[in-house]
């Protein structure tokens, strides 16, 4: 998911539909039960250019998302890491 959509135009305007875009995406795929996106419009804000857009950073994306494959299910992940300066995905339960 992450290098699908990292580098993406967006603007304040546009958050919720790309948010909503990628959760759709990733929804149809084998497994996946729930996906939450969130993007940090205030890391957007910072990063709109002289045009009036910016790009889609890892640092912006807060995801949640359910996998469940035979007995397993997971919760798993990606945040932006402030000590690891790194959007780290991970499973937390």
């Amino acid at each position: 998911m992450y290098h699908q959509y990292v580098g993406a135009p967006l603007d304040l305007n546009t958050i919720t539909t790309l948010e909503k875009a990628i959760e759709e995406s990733i929804r149809v795929q084998p497994y996946v039960e729930n996906i939450t996106v969130r993007i940090d419009s205030d890391r957007v804000a910072s990063k709109i250019n002289k045009f009036g857009y910016a790009e889609l950073e890892g640092k912006m994306l807060d995801v949640q998302l359910v996998v469940a494959y035979g007995t397993a299910k997971v919760l798993v992940k990606m945040q932006y890491d402030e000590d690891a300066d790194y959007p780290l995905m991970f499973i937390e339960r």
